[in-house]
């Protein structure tokens, strides 16, 4: 996430028509050590601009997924890959966004996250494929762009609201 974006320096309070708004921004290495640094960071820094510890898992667990995501997919063929993170706590929850210089998702649009079949044999049940039920189900007004060489997704998450 750049400046350009709106996006103040890390932890410092912005206005948004007249409410304050407080920020974050993170550059995140794409590479497995660099999710977890780069989780436990974000977890840090998302203390201090205001999201208790009790929303942390939902937060985490959905950028864990998307930072997967990326490093397994989008910057695959990449070994000095960055991912850009920007986050805005506001009333109305905190507003995420990702950006990478990656692949562009398939069909121009993220997966629908469907859920697998689960009512198989245990044996037969699969590994994967539950990331995108888990985001959908979690993040909210979500969208994708594809922005010259970048992949841009937005997205609401209903925490930090003090409710």
């Amino acid at each position: 996430m750049r400046a350009e974006r709106g996006f103040a320096p890390p932890g410092a309070p912005a206005t948004l028509s007249g409410v304050s708004v407080k920020e974050l921004r993170l550059d995140v290495s794409a590479t497995p050590y660099g999710v977890q640094i780069g989780l436990t960071t974000l977890r840090d820094g998302l203390r201090g601009i205001g999201i208790d510890d009790s929303e942390l898992p939902s937060v985490e667990l959905v950028l864990a997924e998307i930072f997967n995501n990326i490093v397994e997919h989008a910057l695959a063929e990449t070994e000095d890959g960055v991912i850009e993170v920007g986050l805005q706590c506001t009333p109305n929850g905190l507003w995420i966004t990702v950006e990478d210089d990656g692949n562009p998702m398939p069909d121009g649009k993220p997966p629908l996250g469907l859920l697998p079949a689960v009512d198989v044999p245990v044996c037969d049940l699969p590994e994967g494929g539950f990331g995108w039920f888990l985001i959908r189900e979690l993040a909210h007004d979500l969208t994708y762009t594809r922005e010259g060489d970048k992949n841009l997704l937005v997205f609401r998450m209903a925490v930090g609201r003090g409710e």
